[in-house]
């Protein structure tokens, strides 16, 4: 069954495509560590991100939504040139960004949500939902890795993200049931 939303056919063709770029970036980023917790963790978040990609990639497929080969080939590079850069920018840059990208991350399902919600399509709903908390979970470990950096604050201050300052509302403390969950993201 084809589906007539410009704006949810992108958000799926982008977010396949990123999961990738987000993987591929979580390999450098595991490798690069130097703690066995700390490589497993990132390692989890990587096939998480694979996980993702493959439930995105079935939505499409249900809604005949072709892969962007544009997407593809852009993310693709993104997250080798970032695999690879986490080897020698240091142990602080590869967390920061990687929280701050997760930040992000969160509200695109919830939009995903609200935008099949416009064509009548709840079927997704409880997925959707699963990987926008999923993103917010990666985005508060990151957050921890870095709390107490002495960089954090310059960092929170230039790239507008850090304990203060989500680009999500998503609080796993009092998160919002899914019928409830329409309430994210709305700015």
């Amino acid at each position: 069954m084809k589906i007539a939303h410009a704006e949810l056919i992108d958000l799926l063709r982008k977010a396949y495509s990123a999961e990738k770029a987000a993987a591929f970036a979580y390999q450098g980023h595991a490798g690069s560590l130097k703690t066995e917790i700390q490589k497993k963790a990132v390692r989890q978040i990587e096939i998480d991100e694979w996980l993702h990609r493959k439930q995105v990639l079935q939505m499409m497929d249900k809604y005949e939504i072709s892969v962007s080969k544009k997407y593809e080939i852009r993310f693709h590079i993104i997250g080798k040139i970032i695999s690879t850069s986490c080897y020698v920018i240091g142990r602080f840059m590869p967390f920061y960004f990687a929280g701050r990208l997760e930040s992000g991350n969160v509200c695109e399902y919830f939009r995903m949500m609200r935008y099949f919600h416009e064509l009548g399509i709840n079927d997704h709903d409880e997925i959707l939902y699963e990987m926008g908390m999923k993103e917010k979970e990666h985005e508060v470990y990151f957050l921890e890795q870095i709390r107490t950096d002495k960089f954090r604050p310059y960092f929170e201050k230039l790239f507008a993200w850090g304990p203060m300052k989500s680009f999500n509302d998503v609080d796993l403390e009092k998160k919002y049931s899914l019928e409830l969950s329409d309430q994210y993201c709305k700015k």
